[in-house]
């Protein structure tokens, strides 16, 4: 951890703003169980060809995938339908919940760098494609203090549209131009993009202090 805070101006980013699934902590594996599962009891596999409809995306989007694919409802048909993607949904909340009341593993460097943040006093957001309910069962693991928390309902639309990144930016007070993302998928990877932040992408660990405070815009 930092002993002396790094002087603002010489940052090139005013806040880090963070994904949650994936990037820190290592639930994607256990949001893509909850899918199969789920579609499972609606009759198919998932396979490759799902992945960029759950990787990423909210509930209700992967719901509406899902309910699709298994012929239960179509793009454009409205309140019946609409009420069968609100019952998948529901049921893949309850299956990720349940796997992750079984513990949770944070990224590798996640907590260290949230402990520099914090000794640095830079700004920092959690930006979740999961609805609050998962998002406050992740919190106590990260045991860190978020200037805001977005979650799945708090923007009009989520990930891969830019409404949840520009959402966190406004409630720090920050430029999203002058923002940092951590992401981990391409769908993330999109949202960020379009609201303007500069992207460091998470594969196997979340990125130290040093490169961190390090990073200038690539432009």
């Amino acid at each position: 951890m930092p002993s002396d805070a790094t002087p603002r101006s010489v940052l090139a980013f005013e806040a880090v703003l963070f994904d949650m699934d994936g990037t820190l902590v290592d639930t994607e594996g256990l949001w893509w169980q909850a899918a199969a599962e789920v579609a499972a009891s609606l009759g198919r596999a998932l396979g490759p060809a799902d992945v960029p409809h759950v990787r990423g995306r909210t509930v209700e989007d992967t719901a509406a995938h899902l309910t699709a694919a298994a012929g239960r409802a179509a793009p454009g048909r409205a309140a019946a339908d609409q009420g069968t993607v609100g019952v998948v949904a529901g049921r893949l909340t309850e299956a990720f919940a349940a796997r992750i009341g079984q513990g949770v593993r944070v990224v590798r460097g996640a907590t260290e760098l949230l402990r520099a943040l914090t000794a640095e006093a830079v700004p920092t957001a959690l930006v979740s494609a999961s609805p609050r309910s998962i998002v406050e069962l992740v919190l106590p693991w990260l045991d860190h203090r978020f200037g805001a928390v977005v979650a799945a309902e708090d923007s009009p639309r989520g990930k891969p549209h830019p409404d949840p990144y520009l959402r966190a930016a406004r409630l720090l007070g920050a430029d999203p131009r002058r923002c940092v993302a951590v992401e981990d998928s391409p769908t993330g990877i999109a949202a960020a993009t379009a609201a303007g932040c500069h992207v460091l992408v998470v594969q196997d660990e979340v990125p130290s202090w040093s490169s961190l405070s390090a990073y200038r815009s690539p432009s």
